[in-house]
């Protein structure tokens, strides 16, 4: 009777998910740089090839799953970057899921010697989709057992629609600040009649490099702190957090949550986890893994998430970087 009352747990979180739509999220956001923000695009002085995947709440039955990958290129002729992303995001034993692909461009400006900001914008075509088939509803379960049909209708098994969004990154060789606005179309994502918009999203996100030795300009031991904040319908969510760096090594430490601002509830803290990063790299390639300790009541059912980053970056010729006077985004790369 326990397993059956948890079922119809994850049942209404999985039709709260859907009301809501909140967007997939990455710990390590920075290892996913066109997932963040368009402005990103292009913000090597050459290539680079992403993939990342994540695990979340692997404890629950059917678990959410989050895969993307992206490349990107700089232009320095046009002092333009483009990129495209394929993401797919599944959630729970329905295999409620998520396929996008977003077509990206940004285009570098110099204000001055030091400053330089990139506008960015976004296009995508969106893929919702659902296996009615594999939900289970409550006229299937009963104490004999549970009844293999129900007199539920099928909803639509996919639908469709196009989206866009628009962003702004500024920086120097210490710090980096940006905003990212999605889903401005507003789009109709309900897989049964209705409308169920997907809400806009803010995020605003920003950091400072502090230099602890200067060997070399590009291998350099540095401390890295940045925060990262966004609002997407009634929900929002603040990332603080810092990092060590030394080639080839990687740490870092962050916690997600708003707990003196903002309460779920009465007795419940807006508190979510923290995350312990650990990268290495090998050449041209980065590989990086984090884990997120959930610190909220969910702890003992979810036994917190997994993240998986590899980063390729090609073509990174430092003449031409120093032929077009680059600068480079000085952000971490988790």
């Amino acid at each position: 009777m326990k397993i059956k009352s948890i079922h119809i747990i994850l049942l209404l979180i999985s039709f709260n998910a859907v009301v809501y739509a909140q967007d997939a999220q990455f710990s390590q956001f920075y290892a996913n740089p066109l997932y963040l923000s368009p402005s990103f695009a292009g913000s090597t002085d050459g290539s680079r090839a992403v993939i990342n995947f994540r695990d979340q709440w692997p404890a629950i039955p059917g678990s959410f799953i989050t895969f993307s990958a992206s490349i990107d290129h700089f232009f320095p002729r046009y002092n333009s970057g483009l990129g495209f992303q394929v993401l797919r995001d599944q959630a729970g034993s329905g295999h409620l899921a998520l396929t996008t692909l977003a077509l990206q461009y940004s285009y570098l400006i110099k204000l001055n010697r030091r400053w330089n900001i990139r506008p960015g914008l976004m296009l995508n075509y969106n893929v919702r989709s659902i296996d009615f088939y594999e939900l289970q509803f409550n006229d299937q379960m009963d104490i004999d057992g549970n009844s293999p049909s129900s007199i539920e209708t099928p909803t639509m098994e996919k639908v469709q629609y196009p989206d866009a969004g628009f962003s702004l990154l500024a920086y120097n060789r210490l710090y980096w600040g940006g905003f990212m606005i999605d889903h401005i179309f507003n789009p109709n994502q309900s897989l049964i009649e209705g409308m169920s918009g997907v809400p806009i999203k803010f995020r605003l996100y920003g950091g400072r490099k502090f230099i602890v030795a200067n060997a070399k300009r590009y291998n350099e031991e540095t401390i890295k702190v940045a925060f990262s904040y966004k609002a997407q319908g009634k929900f929002d969510q603040l990332d603080i957090g810092a990092y060590w760096n030394r080639s080839p090594f990687m740490f870092g430490l962050w916690y997600r949550g708003i707990p003196l601002f903002k309460k779920f509830g009465q007795g419940y803290a807006n508190n979510d986890a923290f995350i312990v990063l650990v990268g290495v790299q090998y050449q041209d390639i980065t590989f990086g893994y984090s884990y997120d300790v959930t610190i909220s009541r969910l702890f003992a059912n979810t036994t917190g998430s997994h993240e998986i980053s590899i980063i390729y970056e090609f073509n990174q010729d430092q003449k031409v970087r120093c032929k077009t006077k680059a600068e480079i985004v000085p952000c971490p790369k988790f």
